[in-house]
């Protein structure tokens, strides 16, 4: 059994693709998934399968959602190791006092080149700051997420890519719970 952790984006925001948690986690049990756990109302599930392939389990999520809510939902799948790699490759987490409200990881579908900063052109949202690691950024908002025009709209247009978003606390509490399982 692999167990993966499916990003869905944009659900339950301001009225909008409306899924409960529980019925998210009966439908994705129907379809074969075992030990469903959802975390939060964002969209956050951990699912165990034998399928080891992500985008394949991200798939067969999506169009399950799709069949039953009627929602079109971007979805990004992680393990682990994305997550570890968010507490160990963080930059900003080696700033001397860092507010760690402010800080963001944008989860990406697909690997990006170091280059891709460039793409993004970050220097025009100073005083946000964003760091590229692999298929995440890492992203310290000066104001707050809700102020800012580098969004996962932005990013996602800017790369051509997928992008989910989650703050600080919900990655550490991810992690803690993929530790649990």
């Amino acid at each position: 059994m692999t167990t993966h952790l499916a990003l869905l984006r944009g659900i339950n925001v301001s009225g909008h693709n409306m899924i409960k948690m529980e019925a998210l986690k009966t439908t994705l049990e129907a379809i074969g998934f075992q030990n469903v756990v959802t975390y939060i109302q964002s969209g956050n599930v951990f699912v165990d399968t034998e399928e080891e392939n992500a985008s394949k389990v991200g798939f067969q999520i999506k169009q399950e959602i799709f069949k039953v809510f009627g929602h079109e939902v971007p979805i990004v799948v992680i393990g682990p190791a994305d997550l570890e790699a968010c507490l160990k490759n963080n930059p900003f987490l080696k700033e001397k006092d860092i507010d760690t409200k402010k800080l963001y990881v944008a989860f990406i579908s697909t690997a990006l080149q170091s280059n891709s900063i460039n793409d993004l052109k970050i220097s025009q949202f100073k005083p946000d700051e964003a760091s590229i690691d692999g298929s995440r950024i890492f992203i310290k908002y000066a104001v707050g997420a809700g102020k800012t025009r580098f969004d996962q709209k932005y990013i996602e247009k800017k790369l051509n890519v997928t992008a989910t978003i989650r703050n600080w606390n919900t990655v550490t509490q991810l992690l803690k719970m993929y530790e649990e399982r």
